[in-house]
């Protein structure tokens, strides 16, 4: 089995990383880190982070590979410990190309500032978009907890309308918006569609 990070031990490896660097750094954690972050799941395997500045993103890399790492996989570094940090730069997770930066106003909650390192995660909208592209499902299951967790926070119209509206910028769009019917089937047959 493979090992997973809890929050704490996230904290602790970005607070690790924060000890390295002598400039700011913006990190939005998205995906299953985001959904460990904000107490919804246990832990994650996989660490997937936002660096909305590019000028930030190759500082960081930079001071990763003094420390080790090395590229692993598309976004991924490592550096032989069995995790994979997925370092996304801009708007992207993956291949969803989110609206607007994670950094504008309400597009991120603030989770802890270290003293270069400021960690966010992902609005709940951009999370649950991002991981219906992929439709895995993990993701699926990741975004019905994030919806029975956070049900008072996510309106499902504007849900659909911000869905829909990024899905006109992809090059998927029929097949993402397939996702998003098949989404909200599985939500009327749990009864959180209302």
């Amino acid at each position: 089995m493979q090992y997973r990070l809890d929050k704490a031990e996230l904290l602790d490896r970005i607070s690790a990383w924060d000890s390295f660097l002598k400039k700011k750094v913006h990190l939005i954690a998205c995906g299953g880190t985001a959904l460990t972050l904000l107490g919804i799941k246990a832990s994650t395997k996989d660490i997937d982070l936002i660096i909305p500045s590019a000028v930030e993103h190759k500082y960081l890399i930079n001071i990763l590979k003094q420390l080790g790492y090395n590229p692993a996989s598309g976004w991924g570094w490592a550096r032989g410990d069995g995790f994979i940090f997925d370092l996304f730069r801009g708007n992207a997770v993956h291949t969803t190309e989110l609206l607007e930066s994670p950094l504008k106003k309400g597009n991120h909650i603030l989770i802890k500032e270290f003293e270069h390192i400021y960690l966010g995660v992902l609005n709940h909208y951009d999370i649950i978009i991002s991981k219906l592209f992929r439709s895995t499902q993990a993701d699926i299951d990741d975004c019905i907890s994030l919806i029975k967790n956070k049900r008072d926070e996510i309106d499902l119209i504007k849900l659909q309308n911000r869905y829909k509206e990024t899905a006109s910028f992809d090059v998927s769009e029929e097949k993402v918006i397939k996702n998003w019917g098949h989404f909200l089937k599985i939500l009327e047959k749990k009864g959180l569609d209302g």
